[in-house]
């Protein structure tokens, strides 16, 4: 029995204005091509399929196409709802969806409804445990204090208890969590959204004790927080701080018994990330920066003042730059004078336009820019006296 463990494909999410439906539709390639090579039984998907609460049409005909695919070459589809997910809409359908192999889990009383895979031996059960917003769930779940903590735990124990009465039933299963939370000991990516409001954000890592593998959503970076605690990570890169993580999912092998291995799949991103950092001059000619040239750049510039149409010359060698951000090697060239302190220092009107200009763009004015100024205030003198 082979599970393919997924989470957070953000579907329709854009990348610093870049539209990533084409890359989304490549790792989906991917996923399908992996679940016919290792011969996956379910793919599972922990929250934050979509990237909003209302997608795209385009972006709901890729996910319809991607289950049609999945289901097609053999394997069943898990999915529950995360926190960028609308729980109501992507839950639509949940009970016939059943029937082609899709198992939708959006709603808190699905909770203790698992999927059960077979394997030979003990069943598998899957249980989904959708994003629970505290403030939300807690009166359905019967909580008394909304936090991220309580509510989880309250969905797990109801997984527990339907655990055990299928053991007393003589019906044991290995149960499988699926969850979308931050659980503790987990590292952040800049692309996630916060989960704090409404309560404290972390659940303890021992809720998931139980289990024979956990399947986690919301975290973008592939981690290990014990053998069975696993976040499969985003299968694309959604920042600059995801630029040196591994990108794919993680099969989950079990024989009947319990977890047997869990091994990485890895798939490449379409397009690399680069972060680069120094001066412009240093950044066009450095020969080692070649792979750069076709990768998507977040460059840091180090001038201690800010070249001119530094974006522009920038994209004559690395053409895909979208973000650009400066930090002189020296220092802020005005750390220690505020803009009025500039100001009040100014003995004459140019001064006072040629500091605004170099306290807006870190760059003194050049002799051409002065000798506009100057024509400009000349006209305005001239004009007022005239008046």
């Amino acid at each position: 029995m082979r599970i393919l463990h997924t989470s957070d494909w953000h579907l329709g999410r854009s990348f610093h204005g870049v539209g990533m439906l084409g890359a989304q539709q490549q790792f989906i390639d991917r996923l399908v091509q992996t679940v016919t090579e290792r011969e996956v039984d379910a793919v599972l998907i922990a929250g934050d399929v979509y990237d909003r609460a209302l997608p795209g049409v385009d972006v709901v005909r890729l996910l319809d196409s991607a289950l049609d695919r999945i289901t097609a070459a053999g394997a069943k589809v898990i999915l529950s709802s995360g926190n960028h997910d609308s729980a109501a809409r992507l839950g639509f359908g949940s009970r016939i969806f059943e029937r082609g192999g899709v198992y939708l889990r959006t709603r808190i009383s699905e909770i203790p409804e698992p999927v059960l895979l077979e394997t030979g031996g003990i069943p598998v059960a899957v249980y989904g445990i959708p994003y629970l917003e505290p403030r939300l769930a807690a009166p359905e779940l019967g909580v008394e204090t909304p936090h991220h903590e309580t509510v989880v735990a309250e969905a797990v124990r109801r997984i527990r208890e339907d655990v055990q009465r299928r053991a007393a039933e003589g019906r044991p299963v290995l149960a499988v969590a699926m969850a979308h939370v931050f659980a503790s000991g987990g590292i952040t990516s800049d692309s996630e959204r916060d989960l704090t409001v409404g309560g404290v954000g972390a659940v303890p890592l021992d809720l998931f004790d139980s289990f024979a593998y956990t399947a986690l959503g919301h975290l973008h970076g592939r981690q290990e927080l014990s053998p069975s605690v696993r976040y499969s990570g985003s299968p694309l890169p959604y920042s600059f701080s995801e630029a040196r993580q591994q990108k794919g999912g993680l099969v989950a092998e079990f024989d009947g018994e319990g977890l047997v291995s869990v091994e990485p799949v890895l798939w490449p991103a379409p397009r690399r990330l680069a972060i680069l950092r120094g001066t412009l001059e240093h950044l066009l000619a450095d020969p080692s920066l070649t792979e750069a040239e076709d990768a998507y750049c977040q460059v840091t510039l180090t001038d201690d003042e800010r070249p001119a149409k530094a974006m522009e010359r920038l994209r004559t060698r690395f053409p895909d730059t979208l973000v650009l951000a400066f930090d002189p090697a020296s220092g802020p060239r005005t750390a220690n004078q505020t803009y009025s302190q500039r100001l009040a220092k100014a003995t004459d009107d140019l001064e006072i336009c040629c500091g605004f200009l170099d306290h807006v763009r870190s760059r003194q004015a050049d002799e051409q820019e002065k000798k506009l100024f100057a024509e400009v205030l000349s006209k305005v003198q001239a004009s007022e006296a005239a008046q």
